[in-house]
């Protein structure tokens, strides 16, 4: 027989309460009883969220698993769950909690599919319960396992001594608010959270995070995802060594090959989200509130329904390094408020001058931001042979010709940028890239004012220079340009 290479079944981050046994082994051997027999890494889990001290009480009060997905994190809940209901007598209420319907959905089909295969655990069971979406299984001892979609009232009210909540990077406040409370008055009790890193950079968990990685009383956390950059230049062709692909999934080799990873980090695979997806990277936290642009003002100001309302101007902005490019927009709602939007962000800067025409072509803008002195300054040439240029006279400016700010009007459109946000004259439609770059951006002295600092920041934030332009632009363009003001009329007639 050939030795097939196994993922590691170790994470990178492991801190676990220290404990004097574990209850792992009966868990183990229960889950069993109904063909479920758990890998290695899914074992090593289960011993450190199981431990218990001398007096009974279970060491990790909260256990933290992180770990790509189609790894077989559901095998653990599973093991989990079956030792709740059958197992031990002493919950009467069972909570498992998903972020989407569907999830909630597989996870209630598999228990009942486990169960239903056991004659010892079905004989036990009063009902399965699957109606009006509500999911449940009950048995004769009065124990209940309810599915629930979380929601921030869905499970207020109740008292759970255990609760999983799977798809934990969802999380946000007002669930946790909603969630956190149902074991606090119980004895014995243990949350479980299993998840992926998410896309918003201000999720809830970061702090879980945070706690788990500086050792916290009582958290069991264990992250198997790489530590690598997620903005850093580079990161892409760095993701794609295959080592990393196995020190983040523990069932390579097992349910996942490594044709199926080589293929999902190719650019028609899973492209720039591989190290999110496959690899389990985080991307850098959003600061605290209190930044340049504080983060519940920008939540406040998020409108993924805002719409545009009459002509836009677009703006380019490009990576120092020329690792990414982005594209974004600004125009004025029907109610008055202001649109800012990214329209396209992507790795590399060779799609850029082709994506700017077609939009050129579409959306007829009234301007197009660059900032020359920028890495999109280099674009110029290339722009001009498209037919995107300056405009011949500065004072007269054509519909669609750049708009190229000064170094005086690259401070003052990032001051009115910030001053539009704060005063929240604006609506954005979100987006990880903007939102990210938003809530770690740092600004740098740029004579008597301030510009958007990439050295200060700890993320790309093109996205952001580029939705400053874009505003910058249009404001400029429609409110101080005669003969633009004129164009623009005919545009919105």
């Amino acid at each position: 027989m050939v030795a097939v290479r196994l993922g590691s079944q170790t994470p990178r981050i492991a801190s676990i309460p220290p404990y004097d046994v574990t209850m792992a082994p009966q868990v183990i051997d229960n889950a069993a009883k109904t063909g479920l027999v758990l890998d290695e890494w899914q074992r090593y889990v289960l011993t450190g969220g199981l431990g218990k001290d001398t007096a009974g009480e279970w060491t990790a009060k909260r256990a933290s698993v992180w770990v790509p997905r189609q790894n077989g994190k559901g095998g653990i809940i599973e093991a989990l769950e079956l030792a709740w209901l059958f197992l031990w007598d002493t919950d009467e209420l069972i909570i498992h909690s998903a972020h989407q319907h569907r999830t909630s959905q597989r996870a209630y089909v598999r228990m009942e599919r486990l169960i239903r295969r056991t004659p010892e655990f079905l004989e036990r069971v009063k009902s399965f319960r699957q109606t009006n979406g509500e999911r449940e299984i009950e048995l004769y001892d009065g124990r209940v396992m309810q599915y629930v979609t979380r929601s921030r009232s869905a499970v207020r009210g109740f008292s759970a001594p255990k609760v999983v909540l799977d798809e934990a990077q969802e999380l946000d406040d007002d669930e946790m608010a909603a969630i956190g409370p149902t074991v606090s008055a119980m004895p014995w009790w243990q949350m479980w959270f299993f998840g992926t890193p998410p896309d918003d950079p201000a999720a809830w968990v970061y702090g879980l995070k945070e706690d788990g990685e500086s050792g916290a009383k009582r958290l069991m956390h264990l992250d198997w995802g790489v530590a690598l950059p997620a903005d850093a230049p580079g990161t892409y062709a760095k993701a794609v060594d295959i080592e990393l692909a196995y020190q983040s999934n523990p069932a390579l080799g097992v349910r996942i090959t490594q044709d199926t990873v080589e293929d999902e980090y190719r650019p028609s695979g899973l492209g720039v989200k591989y190290p999110q997806e496959r690899l389990g990277a985080w991307k850098p936290p959003a600061r605290k509130a209190g930044g340049v642009i504080d983060p519940r003002v920008w939540s406040q100001i998020a409108d993924k329904d805002s719409r545009r309302h009459g002509p836009v101007a677009l703006a380019v902005d490009v990576t120092p390094m020329r690792t990414h490019a982005s594209i974004a927009m600004y125009g004025v709602r029907a109610d008055g408020l202001g649109h800012v939007q990214t329209v396209t962000y992507g790795e590399g800067v060779d799609w850029v001058v082709a994506k700017l025409a077609a939009l050129v072509e579409a959306l007829k803008p009234v301007a197009i931001g660059l900032d020359a002195k920028g890495g999109a300054g280099a674009l110029l040439e290339e722009l001009k042979l498209a037919g995107i240029t300056t405009p011949d006279d500065p004072e007269h400016p054509e519909v669609g010709d750049l708009a190229v700010p000064s170094v005086q009007e690259v401070a003052q459109a990032t001051g009115q940028f910030i001053d539009a946000a704060r005063q929240q004259k604006f609506r954005h439609v979100g987006g990880v890239e903007l939102t990210s770059a938003v809530l770690n951006a740092n600004t740098r002295p740029l004579a008597d004012a301030v510009a958007w600092g990439r050295k200060q920041s700890d993320v790309d934030i093109s996205p952001l220079v580029s939705a400053t332009l874009a505003r910058w632009a249009y404001v400029t363009r429609v409110n101080a340009k005669p003969k633009t003001q004129e164009l623009v009329g005919s545009l919105m007639a």
